[in-house]
Parts: C-alpha cells; sequence; structure tokens
C-alpha cells in the first residue's frame, strides 16, 4: 500500500504522506485529552483537592456552613446571624443572594 501512495513522487520515498500519521496520533492525542479534562478530569487538578481549595482542610466546613449551621441549631439570633454574616462578606467578598445585595 505505501508504494501507491508514494509513487507519484520522486524516487519512490514517501512523500507528503508521511507527515499525515504524526498528525493523526497527535489529533489522537490532544482529543483524549480534551475528553478527559472535560468529563473526567472537571474541576480537579494538582493545585486543588477534593475537598476545596488549597488551603482548606479537607472535609472542614465554610464559615457560612458553619454560621447557618449555628443559626440553624438556635446558638446565635437572627441579629447576630446578620451580623457575622456581614463580617463574613467584607473579609471574604461572600455574597447573600437571599438578601438582594448588589453585586
Amino acid at each position: 500500500m505505501m508504494d501507491v501512495l508514494a509513487m507519484p513522487w520522486s524516487g519512490g520515498g514517501p512523500g507528503p504522506w508521511i507527515l499525515f500519521f504524526p498528525l493523526l496520533w497527535a489529533v489522537a492525542v490532544i482529543g483524549a485529552v480534551a475528553v478527559l479534562r472535560r468529563f473526567v478530569w472537571r474541576g480537579r487538578g494538582p493545585w486543588q483537592r477534593p475537598g476545596g481549595p488549597v488551603g482548606a482542610a479537607s472535609g472542614a466546613p465554610s464559615p457560612l456552613t458553619v454560621l447557618g449551621n449555628r443559626f440553624a441549631s438556635g446558638e446565635i439570633d437572627e441579629d447576630e446571624y446578620w451580623r457575622r454574616l456581614s463580617v463574613l462578606e467584607e473579609q471574604f467578598g461572600v455574597r447573600d443572594k437571599r438578601k438582594g445585595s448588589a453585586p
């Protein structure tokens, strides 16, 4: 088969067809990496842990979760909840969409 592909070019060498196979392999590798990044490695990378950002301990709840749990269990009242939430918003840039705060 290679003889048939190589005949029109001088000396019977492989001609430009030799570039086709490495390009085909490059497309296959790039496609496989793209599929893996899209479906398998989504949201994970060497800089991220499954538990959250690099600075957070794995399995540790976020400050908003802790605050919400304390309010739900009755440890703090509504005024204390909103006061502490505003401090978290100022410190971490967290916005509570239920409050209707502007972006």
